[in-house]
């Protein structure tokens, strides 16, 4: 009974600000995806539907092509509306995930967005109770987490588990372990994301840093319908470092750890020396000592540098203030245009 009456609390208080009439954007980010799609799509069909029926919530889905190379576009645009308004984004070229996000964002017309990929491996079906979160209990971020991840090589699970400890050291908002983009966000919540105007974009961060209500909710990924994930070694190490750099000091903070520790290091060492010298009369050999020395301060040198230079890139990038992506085309299929024979779908040039 508590949790009835807490249900109907948090719908009654959703319906209060507005938000069950303001219905649910679902926004896709596409690279290479054309052999996926259709079947993607007739599950996102099923979820309107029922929403529709079981909530009377209006639905759309925001395809947003991120400059793919294999037809991509071309089977966006033969995708039926049947009951659901489509909007196809293609942007002018690969602008990388966090950009097709943002520009999902900024062209969804209704009030919540729910985010999700193109590949089939964050399931539709997840949708329903994502909603149910959000209307029924009031959430405004309802995040969903891989269950687990014990099919993954060691390295990989090592890796996770570094990022997320780097990223959230010392942070005052931490970003939950494992979370994914697969997120539903609130009217409030999606208009609090538009607010942010830097331009290196780090899209689980900044979910989590604009607060709100949260929530997790765990799943079991799908295996992809086809084909093979376009993720890398490489891509998933630049995706790191692009969030460590755009949403956390942590390696600047390293790398002053580090030259303490080298500091203090150098300084037990001339100890050291000072020690067999004037006590027990040994001479020190100076020449690898030296060269081990000078190699060791070299390589931090460098690192450090390094470290700074992605910062300083980073501002150099926002100072700079240059468009996140460019719209080359713009489809809209309205369900009421899908429904007339022989009328075409509004489509428009780069915006």
């Amino acid at each position: 009974m508590a949790a009835d009456a807490t249900s109907l609390l948090g719908s009654a208080a959703a319906r209060s600000r507005g938000w069950v009439d303001a219905g649910l954007s679902i926004v896709v980010p596409l690279f290479n995806e054309a052999t996926n799609l259709t079947a993607l799509h007739a599950r996102i069909l099923e979820v309107a539907r029922a929403l529709k029926t079981g909530r009377a919530l209006a639905t759309e889905v925001v395809y947003v092509d991120d400059g793919s190379r294999d037809g991509t576009l071309a089977a966006a645009l033969k995708l039926p509306a049947d009951g659901l308004d489509i909007q196809i984004i293609s942007l002018s070229r690969n602008f990388g995930k966090e950009a097709a996000l943002l520009a999902g964002l900024d062209h969804a017309r209704l009030g919540a967005v729910l985010f999700m990929d193109g590949d089939g491996q964050h399931p539709p079906a997840l949708v329903e109770k994502l909603v149910a979160y959000w209307l029924d209990d009031g959430y405004d971020v309802v995040y969903t987490a891989k269950a687990h991840r014990a099919s993954e090589p060691w390295l990989r699970r090592f890796g996770v588990k570094t990022f997320y400890a780097l990223i959230n050291w010392g942070a005052r908002q931490r970003i939950p372990a494992d979370a994914g983009d697969f997120r539903l966000l609130s009217p409030r919540a999606a208009a609090a994301l538009k607010q942010l105007p830097e331009r290196n974009r780090f899209f689980k961060g900044l979910a989590s840093w604009i607060g709100f209500r949260q929530i997790r909710v765990d799943y079991e990924p799908a295996e992809r319908i086809h084909g093979r994930t376009s993720w890398n070694l490489y891509s998933l190490i630049g995706l790191s470092i692009e969030g460590l750099t755009s949403f956390s000091v942590a390696p600047l903070r390293l790398a002053s750890l580090l030259g303490l520790l080298l500091a203090a290091a150098a300084f037990i060492f001339g100890v050291q020396i000072l020690i067999e010298t004037f006590v027990f009369g040994e001479s020190v050999p100076g020449y690898p000592s030296v060269v081990v020395g000078l190699m060791v301060l070299g390589g931090v040198q460098l690192i450090m540098i390094g470290i700074m230079g992605e910062y300083i890139g980073k501002i150099l990038s926002e100072i700079k203030a240059r468009p996140v992506y460019f719209v080359a085309e713009h489809t809209l299929k309205t369900a009421e245009s899908a429904g007339a024979a022989g009328d075409p779908p509004a489509r428009s040039a780069a915006e």
